[in-house]
């Protein structure tokens, strides 16, 4: 199986490709800086050297051909101003759906954040943000021809993964491990009975392949 990751050297997308390469799939990542290739190598995945912010829909499908999955894991970043929340969280996220469509990918995994709104109010910088992954799922939960899962993490931790997560609908706020939103993004990937899900995650007490196999109706 070949997973193609949007923001391929962030913190999550680095963790899902070892765990995509120990389970002897193809992962490729999509990056903006060719210095960041060698870190994916190591990782397990193929670089793909491309910036969403300005490569069209059809650069983009010409990546994705082939892939059975695609994952978009990138993120503007803590430190980014309100502009590039729209450019990276809204618009690369539409860019790259879009792209899945034209490249006849059906199965699509977007990252987005527990709060996501695009009717969410207020001006802080935190507040554009989840207007902009809101508008995002809100788009990629209107193409039909996307088989997508929508993942929303509660407050991420570097600490060690657990393996044991609550994923449902609706969880309320908690923290979860990097780790572990990119062991329930692996399951998902290979899990299509979850497209057209929104999902809410956290630490919790069922392993993650329990958890996606419940909300799967498995």
């Amino acid at each position: 199986m070949r997973t193609v990751i949007a923001g391929g050297h962030g913190q999550i997308a680095l963790r899902l490709e070892r765990l995509l390469a120990a389970r002897g799939d193809e992962g490729a990542g999509i990056i903006r800086k060719a210095e960041q290739a060698d870190d994916l190598r190591e990782a397990g995945a193929e670089p793909v050297v491309l910036d969403l912010e300005s490569a069209s829909v059809d650069e983009v499908a010409q990546r994705l051909r082939g892939a059975d999955a695609a994952v978009f894991a990138a993120g503007a970043g803590p430190g980014s101003g309100a502009a590039r929340k729209d450019t990276v969280d809204k618009a690369a996220a539409v860019l790259f759906a879009d792209a899945a469509v034209q490249a006849g990918v059906r199965r699509f995994v977007i990252v987005s954040s527990m709060g996501a709104d695009p009717q969410h109010q207020g001006d802080e910088i935190f507040d554009v943000y989840l207007r902009a992954k809101g508008e995002a799922d809100a788009y990629v939960r209107g193409l039909d021809a996307l088989d997508w899962t929508i993942l929303r993490p509660g407050q991420l931790t570097d600490d060690a993964g657990t393996g044991l997560v609550r994923l449902e609908a609706h969880t309320g706020r908690g923290p979860i491990p990097r780790d572990d939103v990119a062991a329930v993004l692996a399951e998902l990937v290979d899990t299509p009975a979850t497209a057209g899900l929104t999902l809410e995650l956290i630490s919790g007490p069922a392993p993650v392949s329990v958890a996606v196999k419940a909300v799967a109706g498995n």
